[in-house]
């Protein structure tokens, strides 16, 4: 009986493509090719391996090779067996996790809590990748952002007095450095989504730029008592 993938948030890309190739075995399909694990696992994660922008149509085939040949990924973990040319096998240890992982157990090798951001971290992160300054940012219409933006994407009332100003923005770049970190040398995962160094530093040049175009602004909150 093929067991089905168990929806949770808290799994990392290796993981993800772990239950995808144990997955691929369970319905007959060993050894499976790179492009196999490629597709399945995009079926299964598709907001994980979509191809930013389609995720729903297609494949980020570089992101899962990625987590399948990088420094932590699934070979250097052991979790898969190289069996031919691009031909691959779930490993002894591999199904031992990938079963610990489908029996609502914490694999083994899970990273310690120190490896990841708490919750109300991992939100704020989210909130401020999402947020409507970024999208500005990005597509070059700076001139339209609002103090309301800003305030928004450092979740920052905009009645705020000037202790919380400088807490809040403290928060947010210490949070953004310790992102940084986990990102470069662990990864970061986030409900299914991979935080990467790249979306950080995006991160902290809207954060730079929101602190300079508002500066008047937060200077008036931090005038209050």
């Amino acid at each position: 009986m093929v067991r089905t993938v168990p929806n949770r948030t808290d799994l990392t890309l290796p993981e993800m493509i772990l239950l995808a190739a144990w997955k691929l075995e369970q319905q007959g399909h060993s050894p499976f090719s790179a492009e196999d694990l490629i597709v399945a696992a995009w079926k299964e994660f598709p907001k994980a391996f979509g191809l930013r922008g389609y995720s729903e149509q297609y494949p980020d085939a570089n992101r899962v090779l990625s987590a399948i040949m990088g420094e932590r990924g699934l070979a250097k973990r052991g979790w898969l067996a190289k069996v031919g040319q691009k031909l691959y096998s779930v490993s002894r240890d591999g199904q031992r996790i990938a079963k610990r992982i489908l029996e609502g157990k914490e694999p083994d090798d899970e990273p310690p809590p120190t490896h990841r951001l708490p919750r109300d971290q991992q939100k704020l992160l989210l909130h401020m990748l999402d947020a409507a300054a970024v999208d500005k940012f990005v597509t070059g219409q700076t001139f339209d952002l609002t103090f309301a933006e800003a305030c928004k994407f450092w979740d920052l009332g905009e009645q705020s007095t000037g202790e919380t100003v400088d807490r809040k923005l403290q928060a947010v770049e210490k949070l953004l450095e310790t992102a940084q970190e986990l990102a470069s040398k662990h990864g970061l995962v986030i409900q299914q989504r991979e935080i990467t160094e790249s979306d950080l530093e995006l991160l902290r040049k809207v954060h730079r730029h929101l602190k300079d175009r508002f500066s008047r602004h937060l200077m008036l909150l931090r005038s209050r008592s």
